[in-house]
């Protein structure tokens, strides 16, 4: 049987575990800062841990669950990773460096089952939901890897846009942001933690209750239920009315911006029409909700999209900011890699 990560743990879940088995409060914090602050690849390495407590640990749960099994580097410093899980499922894993610190992008499922038309996560359906372990397991994987590098720097952003539906995930996923906000470990700030969904309404409302002080990022692609239904199936489920409802009661009660994603997809959904329908669906929200314009990277199973033409693109954003919608481009990071999501994960399967 495999032991699960020990990343699975609030640091009140671990205290708690200790105490059950005899050990004080004091121990907990001692591992903790093994794991989080050190960052130890191995129980041995925590040198001043009592050896009945690296016992138990070593004994119920493990560092590493899973193995990295491609990375490949793109000329802008960019990193994607392909982890293989315990089980032999392969997941990606993207490390970006931005101007304002060291961005991980994690997954949160073994596959998707949104199937959105164009996107390459969805070309395998979902296998099963990463534990909350896994998901924190990712961000360590790649830490420890900066950390081998010297002066590699530390994990300061991220955000939960890889492979699956975070809200599909729920539970996991939200214990995931518990443990990687904690100011004693990995101390991450809520400010610096995006989570993207493709629009479970119910779990909008959810999320917005729990309170957890980290950004929404909703992917729309679409600014009429028509056209979104073609392109992602969730669309004839839950509707952009029910969408929209869910989205300004997160505004209303948390006062933080949404970010609208916004794949372009050339004469689909970037041209003036679609627009000006875009900037009519936001209307007075538009103090509180920002647009991110999102250049297609093009998935070989979906050739019947192609990427807008860059004139499409700054027209498209010209027209939103000029409707007074906070409008912007994406930076694209990885290029000259398998930069779409679920690509590289897609390729390994198929050979």
């Amino acid at each position: 049987m495999n032991k699960p990560s020990i990343y699975g743990l609030t640091l009140e879940e671990l205290t708690a575990w200790l105490l059950k088995f005899g050990h004080k409060k004091g121990r907990t914090l001692q591992v903790w800062d093994w794991l989080y602050g050190k960052r130890v690849t191995d129980f041995s390495e925590m040198v001043d841990v009592h050896e009945s407590c690296i016992k138990l640990l070593e004994d119920h749960f493990s560092i590493h669950t899973m193995t990295e099994h491609i990375k490949q580097e793109a000329s802008d410093g960019t990193i994607k990773f392909l982890f293989k899980l315990h089980d032999g499922n392969l997941i990606e894993t993207v490390l970006m460096r931005q101007k304002y610190g060291l961005s991980v992008c994690v997954t949160t499922q073994v596959g998707c089952n949104i199937g959105c038309s164009f996107c390459a996560s969805g070309l395998l359906t979902k296998t099963r939901d990463l534990t909350s372990g896994e998901i924190v397991e990712q961000i360590m994987m790649v830490q420890h890897d900066l950390d081998k590098k010297g002066a590699g720097g530390k994990v300061t952003h991220v955000v939960v846009m890889g492979i699956g539906e975070p809200f599909d995930n729920f539970n996991n996923m939200v214990s995931f942001l518990q443990i990687i906000k904690d100011q004693k470990g990995l101390e991450i700030a809520p400010k610096n933690i995006t989570v993207s969904t493709s629009g479970l309404s119910e779990k909008i409302y959810e999320f917005t209750d729990l309170n957890l002080q980290v950004h929404l990022a909703i992917s729309l692609h679409a600014p009429n239920n028509e056209l979104r239904t073609k392109i992602m199936k969730i669309n004839k489920a839950i509707p952009l009315e029910k969408l929209m409802d869910a989205m300004d009661y997160y505004i209303d009660k948390t006062n933080r911006r949404v970010m609208l994603e916004y794949i372009m997809l050339k004469g689909i959904n970037d041209q003036e029409q679609q627009a000006l329908e875009l900037a009519e669906l936001i209307g007075d929200r538009g103090k509180k909700v920002s647009v991110n314009l999102i250049p297609y990277n093009p998935v070989d199973e979906h050739d019947q999209y192609q990427r807008s033409l860059e004139d499409d693109v700054f027209n498209f954003h010209t027209i939103l900011r000029d409707k007074g919608i906070n409008s912007s481009i994406r930076q694209e990071h990885g290029t000259d890699i398998d930069a779409a999501c679920g690509q590289l994960r897609s390729k390994q399967i198929k050979k």
